[in-house]
């Protein structure tokens, strides 16, 4: 199997969104209580008030719940194909194509110097702890459950076939994402502008996602925020 049909493959998402998991967790474990309820927000605050529905609390039970849900979808890949092989080089070419994706992406909005999560960080370790945890949470509650959700919903109930609901189910993501950055706490006062930047910058990411899988989003997002706050901080 080729590069590009194996990279996006939820298997090899495992494996290259792990580091980016921990070092997401890590980071957590350095900030005081107070800091902690700043950096998780965002997606955070929508998934934590789900779980807490099944009555799993904590600022920590997110994180368990992700770590074993990828758990499951990497157990399942291996039972599926007890042949499967790690290339690894295959991560690190992941890794250079997040890299170019980002630039991209950067160069997309870059008279807008637009994060792509709410910047409530105060410090320089909160904002790159919220950078790494935008890239994990929100694409996988915004590109992987969300788009996955309407998809199925919208051929279920419209029998739209199977490109035209998942076009839908992106842009409508892509919309969702934007808006969601306007919620809660910490969220930004809302701009018609700022919407629609973020709305087009969920597309893009709805996009990729499609073609090239999870792991690739998720770093393709954070290493923008990333690349983001490090202009902002020179300025």
């Amino acid at each position: 199997m080729s590069y590009l049909l194996k990279s996006r493959t939820s298997f090899y998402s495992f494996l290259f969104t792990l580091p980016l998991f921990f070092l997401y967790e890590v980071n957590i474990l350095f900030l005081s209580w107070d800091d902690i309820l700043v950096v998780r927000n965002g997606a955070d605050f929508l998934m934590r008030n789900i779980l807490e529905s099944f009555d799993i609390y904590g600022l920590y039970g997110l994180g368990l719940v992700f770590f074993l849900g990828l758990l499951v979808t990497y157990i399942f890949f291996i039972k599926e194909d007890q042949k499967q092989e790690v290339n690894v080089n295959f991560l690190f070419i992941m890794l250079a194509e997040s890299m170019l994706w980002s630039v991209v992406l950067y160069f997309l909005l870059f008279k807008f110097m637009v994060l792509l999560m709410s910047p409530t960080g105060k410090t320089i370790l909160q904002q790159v702890t919220l950078a790494i945890g935008a890239g994990i949470y929100e694409e996988f509650l915004f590109r992987v459950l969300l788009i996955a959700g309407l998809s199925g919903i919208l051929g279920f109930v419209f029998m739209w076939d199977k490109t035209f609901k998942n076009i839908i189910a992106v842009v409508l993501s892509g919309g969702i994402f934007s808006a969601f950055h306007f919620m809660g706490e910490y969220g930004d006062f809302f701009s018609m502008e700022l919407f629609l930047i973020r709305f087009f910058a969920g597309l893009i990411l709805g996009v990729l996602y499609m073609y090239r899988g999870f792991g690739i989003t998720a770093y393709t997002h954070s290493i923008y925020d990333l690349i983001v706050l490090i202009r902002m901080t020179l300025i």
